[in-house]
């Protein structure tokens, strides 16, 4: 019988504390975090991001946690949920290699289950002549034509794909007209596997109204830090139309930054937007009946974050330190 790994994770909706109580339980628990978060794999995309600066990477007491994953790509460069994949299962290998654990902190479900889960990604030559053809409708009619499109003939597809993420709608109709068969049946849920981890996995959570004036709090302290300096700077370096400067956060003040619409407007934007992403993150999580819910008290975080760590230890049968 195959031993499976220990693996741990806390995820949830942004605003929530994860990157707060996960660097108490890093520290209790000897792990090493990995980060599950889509727009901070980019390098440049610090404020918008809430990327904890190297420097605060530190658990009680001063410990360095370190941090894997983040800042290792360009905003141009392609990057998909099977790569993140591939890199996150061998940095789960070296962690453990280490005598480490490792932690799985961040908000993006898909990254988090394509790691956790016997996802299958199978590649598929693509079609010059196809790709084109679907260039040019997209510059002709937009994007909003090609989702549409993409919305009939692949409805999973359509919902996990951004209507601005011109790249992989491309990508995802040239594989239909190729193959007949939706792209989606490429990202392939095996039910006749097992988890190749011994998992102890955790939901952060809070009441809405509060997860609402913490975001809040949360994009002006981002507007006060420089977000519109961060943004302006990417935005003389690269096209706006990249799926990275589509994330939330540089999609509202880019608009801005083009004179689409006032400050104040984008900001607002941007805070309903983050409120829609909370949603929508923790309507994902909610159906892994395997994550053990605890709803956040910001007074006593570090009161939960050694409870956290005490339930991971227990269910990995790990020593506490």
């Amino acid at each position: 019988m195959t031993v499976k790994k220990p693996l741990a994770a806390i995820v949830g909706p942004t605003a929530t504390g994860k990157s707060a109580i996960a660097l108490h339980v890093a520290a209790r628990l000897q792990a090493e975090i990995i980060s599950v978060d889509s727009a901070q794999v980019y390098r440049g995309m610090d404020i918008g991001t809430a990327k904890l600066p190297p420097a605060d990477r530190v658990g009680p007491g001063g410990v360095p946690i370190p941090h894997h994953l983040i800042d290792i790509v360009a905003p141009d460069e392609p990057f998909s949920v099977a790569d993140f994949q591939r890199l996150a299962r061998e940095t789960i290998d070296s962690i453990l290699q280490r005598g480490h654990l490792p932690l799985l902190v961040g908000g993006t479900g898909l990254y988090y289950q394509a790691v956790v889960d016997p996802y299958l990604f199978t590649s598929l030559p693509g079609d010059k002549k196809i790709r084109q053809h679907l260039e040019e409708q997209a510059q002709r009619y937009g994007n909003e034509h090609l989702y549409e499109e993409l919305k009939k003939v692949d409805p999973e597809a359509a919902r996990r794909i951004h209507i601005h993420d011109r790249r992989r709608i491309v990508r995802a109709l040239e594989v239909y007209m190729m193959t007949g068969r939706p792209i989606s049946a490429a990202l392939e849920w095996r039910h006749q596997q097992e988890t190749p981890y011994r998992l102890a996995v955790v939901g952060l959570t809070m009441p809405r109204p509060q997860l609402y004036r913490r975001i809040e709090e949360r994009v002006d302290a981002m507007i006060a830090r420089g977000l519109v300096e961060e943004v302006r700077g990417l935005l003389a370096r690269y096209d706006y139309r990249l799926p990275a400067l589509q994330a939330v956060g540089y999609k509202e003040i880019g608009a801005y930054l083009r004179g689409e619409m006032e400050l104040e407007e984008a900001i607002a934007l941007l805070k309903r937007n983050t409120r829609r992403l909370a949603k929508r993150q923790l309507t994902w999580f909610r159906r892994d009946l395997r994550l053990q819910w605890w709803e956040v008290d910001p007074v006593k975080m570090e009161e939960m974050a050694v409870g956290i760590a005490n339930y991971i230890a227990r269910l990995l049968d790990i020593n506490v330190e």
